[in-house]
């Protein structure tokens, strides 16, 4: 029953955030009982349902900027299997100090005032190597890649809205890469797999009707802010300091 508690309320803020969810599944699993990389391969298999069921939302709200998003997931797909690949090789220790290390780094840069590059060729270098960078982390660490992907959209030009659907439907194709290496590595538990899913689904639809309905400048600091504390809480979890 936790398991689908906790599944309804990722799918609410990961669908809120762009996020697919791991931002907030991989921590929360870890806290209930669950093995660091059992947390990670679970949230990789979990958050296709949440980006999946956010995106059919976001759809109706014509918020998906679909050229953008396939050209980042074509990348992110390769980047999320190796990530998934290296997960077996890292300590559980340094597993959460990085993970808390990254999402400091993209709360702090949500919260800066958005900039907005130019120049349709840099654009596409941008999402090429941020698509890249995206799938390594989901696929390392078991969240979707949003923490890249909402920033790195915002920053070539999208509003904070699009931002978030877009990341929304690339994210199926990221969780979908990295979920399947962690599958054939024995990290995705499957009976809590089966409990999540429902919540998720249900809450990402509620958080992408939320997000709509939010303004822009308060959908980033909430973004930021919730990112930002989980971050902290994951790092000193790690053990390094």
């Amino acid at each position: 029953m936790k398991e689908l508690v906790v599944g309804f309320i990722t799918g609410i803020l990961g669908s809120l955030f762009g996020l697919g969810g791991g931002f907030i599944l991989v921590p929360i699993l870890n806290m209930i009982g669950y093995d660091i990389k059992v947390s990670i391969g679970t949230s990789s298999a979990s958050i296709v349902f949440t980006a999946l069921s956010a995106s059919i939302a976001y759809h109706k709200h014509r918020l998906i900027r679909y050229k953008e998003g396939l050209t980042l997931a074509v990348f992110s797909v390769t980047g999320a299997y190796i990530g998934a690949w290296i997960t077996d090789m890292v300590s559980t220790a340094l597993l959460k100090f990085i993970f808390g290390v990254i999402m400091t780094l993209a709360a702090l840069r949500m919260m800066r005032k958005k900039e907005i590059s130019k120049g349709g060729r840099l654009n596409l270098i941008l999402i090429i190597f941020g698509g890249f960078g995206a799938g390594i982390l989901s696929g390392l660490l078991g969240i979707g890649g949003g923490i890249i992907n909402v920033p790195l959209f915002s920053y070539i030009g999208m509003s904070i809205h699009e931002a978030v659907a877009t990341s929304s439907f690339a994210i199926i194709f990221t969780a979908s890469s990295g979920a399947l290496k962690h599958f054939f590595l024995g990290n995705v538990n499957l009976e809590a797999l089966v409990l999540l899913v429902p919540g998720l689904i249900a809450g990402a639809q509620i958080g992408a009707f939320i997000a709509k309905k939010m303004r822009a400048k308060r959908l980033r600091w909430l973004f930021s802010l919730v990112v930002l504390l989980l971050a902290i809480r994951m790092i000193i979890r790690s053990g390094y300091f």
